[in-house]
């Protein structure tokens, strides 16, 4: 069968070791490792190095919810159904501490750019800032009037942004602590809120399956895809990569508005979606408690861009009007066939790399 030609991303690993649904994935700065957080109530810490053992974390009592590696890399915080934060140093010790971070279940775990203070959200209507390295409590955001799904630093750690089953997104300034601006597009729960790498706009999933993208300056919605749970954009800005429960992931051209491809592996809905810090990999976990680690490859030509200050948002195509995404999809299916190949390719790698 025929190799996958350089421009179309494959599938280079796959980590077996959960034993319920994948519900976060997060790389480490430097891609070395990568963390997932599961219904099993463990957190795995997986080795990019072939045939490095993986770290298996336990000490929340219910559900993995997030995890977040720090700016640094020496730090990953998770969050649980158990209404509790873990910060651990990601070693083979695997030590913690916790603390009782919410009255009901945190659902998002994200360090601010600096590292020095983190954000939480939670079933409690409430987003919570922290102090890192003491987990000293900082302020809270109150004005959700439902469960919080999700909340994010921007890029420049000015602003929150955080997404409710209220069927709101809000805008938050973290210095006066209040809220700029709500959206309220959304014709269901909102599950999911991240900032493109410019901090100049924001992309929210919601489950009437939908994924807007609006701009943070002007709050106008630029562009409107459907069928997602979980969201990354590349470090580059240009990309938008999205989990769908019809198993399938979808790669998003920013620049022109449509799809690229539709990605095909999880068996059952893909839950959660992660590129590594430099775009090169993405990681995608599902309800089959699989995590993939797929290499990008449509981006080569993107990487030298990393470095530098994303395109403006005021470059993102439109995809209103009829150019819908099944138009304009094309399609890169893995088939049982390719994953075979896929999975063969590995172990003769493992093979050979063994002394």
């Amino acid at each position: 069968m025929a190799a996958p030609c350089a421009e179309d991303p494959s599938l280079e690993r796959h980590f077996k070791g959960h034993r319920d649904a994948v519900t976060c994935v997060d790389f480490s700065i430097n891609t070395k490792q990568l963390a997932s957080g599961s219904m099993d109530s463990c957190l795995m810490v997986w080795h990019m190095k072939p045939q490095s053992r993986a770290y298996r974390f336990t000490g929340h009592k219910d559900a993995v919810t997030c995890v977040n590696f720090s700016p640094s890399g020496h730090l990953l915080a998770s969050g649980s159904r158990d209404k509790t934060v873990r910060i651990w140093v990601p070693n083979v010790k695997g030590e913690s501490t916790v603390f009782r971070a919410h009255t009901a279940t945190v659902r998002s775990v994200h360090f601010c750019s600096d590292g020095q203070s983190f954000v939480t959200a939670s079933d409690d209507k409430t987003v919570k800032v922290w102090a890192t390295h003491r987990q000293k409590f900082l302020f809270s955001l109150s004005q959700h009037i439902n469960w919080v799904r999700c909340a994010k630093f921007s890029p420049d750690g000015r602003l929150i942004v955080s997404a409710s089953d209220d069927k709101t997104v809000k805008l938050w300034d973290k210095s006066s602590r209040e809220c700029v601006h709500s959206y309220c597009e959304h014709g269901g729960f909102v599950t999911y809120v991240d900032f493109h790498p410019s901090g100049t706009c924001i992309a929210a999933a919601g489950m009437d399956n939908t994924v807007k993208v609006w701009d943070v300056r002007t709050h106008r919605l630029l562009q409107h895809y459907q069928s997602v749970n979980g969201l990354s954009f590349h470090p580059s800005g240009n990309y938008l990569i999205t989990a769908s429960s019809d198993s399938t992931l979808k790669i998003l051209d920013l620049m022109e508005g449509r799809l690229l491809y539709t990605l095909h592996g999880h068996q059952g809905p893909a839950t959660t979606v992660a590129f590594s810090r430099t775009g090169e990999y993405f990681a995608s976990g599902g309800s089959d408690e699989q995590v993939m680690v797929w290499k990008s490859n449509f981006d080569i030509v993107d990487h030298g861009e990393v470095t530098k200050v994303p395109r403006p948002p005021a470059t993102l195509a439109s995809s209103m009007g009829n150019l819908t995404v099944s138009i304009l999809e094309q399609r890169l299916t893995l088939t049982e066939d390719k994953l075979k190949q896929c999975l063969e390719n590995q172990q003769l790698i493992m093979q050979r790399a063994t002394p």
